[in-house]
């Protein structure tokens, strides 16, 4: 049984998102792959290969337990899986069109909002989980971070002015493509909470197996499957027709010890990814009572590191100083947004444990 602990399992959100506002990054490392190639990579890796790693290592029976899982829990997971893999294409091109920052800001505010409402829509518990004591300081959290979301969003959009302002328009700035596509992400990006939540019963399995804090690995890789089939398939039919397959070979000129890098940094970017969820699982567990928090959390704290990402890369090296402030007291929001909701939480717990 596990003693819920909502510090730590903030903490491991951190990581988390961390580890998926960073996870693109290796892209840049890559030379003379085209997107979909350097794609095909970490998609193997993030949604197939990495999750069966991870669930076998740490889910006892994990291959028989994916055998006898529910039905209607497999392939919910598994379908909502494949909608939500649209959705990590769009994300990735955004981030081509209007780079990490936008796209993180536009993308992952709407998938937070979705992703914990819709859920509760679905499975019930909307106004119940508000109403428990520690439920008010909570939801005050999840406001404080989604307005946090909207400063980052003006943040970024005054950015835009100022680059265009100094610059003019830029070849590789494509605002309007770059928020559709964002969009459409988020959107779906939020799907794939309800997919980890069809597959709860898995994970229950996992849990009644002794899987203790890693019973969230069990189900991950159903959803990740469908997401992985949707990916693959789009990108074998754009790798023949645009003719970039061959990057998997010498043809282009690569040496083999180049392949051999662009794979590594490839396998390094889709691992990263898979880590996200793998806190994830980790934190949402530790949540307790409040495990319906834990979507808009890691979702504010994945925007809160692709800022300071997105710093990292020069991204806000051109902006005025009015932007510059303005960046700043949306980060500012989104840490006192994770106090509050961690604050909340904790003394949820506290009180509930001894009813």
């Amino acid at each position: 049984m596990i003693t819920p602990n909502p510090i730590i399992g903030t903490g491991l959100h951190a990581v988390g998102g961390m580890a998926a506002s960073s996870c693109y990054l290796p892209y840049h490392r890559t030379k003379n792959w085209s997107w979909g190639t350097f794609w095909l990579v970490q998609a193997s890796f993030a949604w197939i290969i990495m999750p069966l790693v991870i669930g076998a290592l740490t889910v006892p029976d994990f291959f028989d337990i994916l055998l006898h899982a529910p039905g209607k829990a497999f392939r919910g997971a598994l379908i909502l899986g494949a909608v939500y893999g649209f959705g990590g294409m769009s994300f990735g091109l955004a981030i081509r069109h209007i780079g990490y920052s936008l796209t993180y800001t536009i993308a992952i505010g709407i998938s937070a909002v979705l992703g914990t409402v819709i859920p509760l829509m679905i499975f019930g518990g909307l106004a119940e989980h508000f109403t428990k004591p520690g439920g008010g300081i909570v939801l005050a959290g999840m406001i404080l971070s989604l307005i946090g979301v909207g400063l980052c969003g003006l943040a970024g959009f005054k950015k835009e002015k100022d680059i265009s302002a100094l610059k003019g328009k830029s070849a590789t700035f494509h605002m309007l493509t770059g928020l559709l596509l964002a969009i459409a992400g988020g959107v779906l990006s939020g799907i794939f909470n309800v997919s980890l939540e069809f597959g709860q019963p898995i994970s229950d399995m996992a849990a009644a197996r002794g899987a203790g804090h890693f019973e969230g690995n069990a189900k991950l890789v159903v959803s990740t499957a469908g997401c992985y089939l949707v990916n693959l398939t789009w990108f074998v039919i754009a790798g023949i027709r645009e003719k970039t397959l061959k990057e998997f070979t010498k043809r282009t000129g690569l040496s083999s010890a180049d392949l051999l890098k662009n794979s590594l940094w490839s396998a390094f970017a889709g691992s990263l990814w898979c880590f996200q969820f793998f806190f994830y699982g980790l934190g949402h567990v530790y949540m307790g009572h409040f495990q319906f928090a834990s979507w808009v959390l890691h979702m504010s704290m994945l925007i809160f590191f692709s800022y300071v990402v997105g710093v990292i890369m020069k991204e806000w090296t051109s902006v005025r100083r009015p932007t510059y402030i303005t960046l700043i007291i949306a980060l500012l929001t989104l840490i006192i947004s994770f106090i509050i909701t961690a604050y909340g939480s904790v003394i949820g717990e506290g009180i509930l444990r001894t009813v």
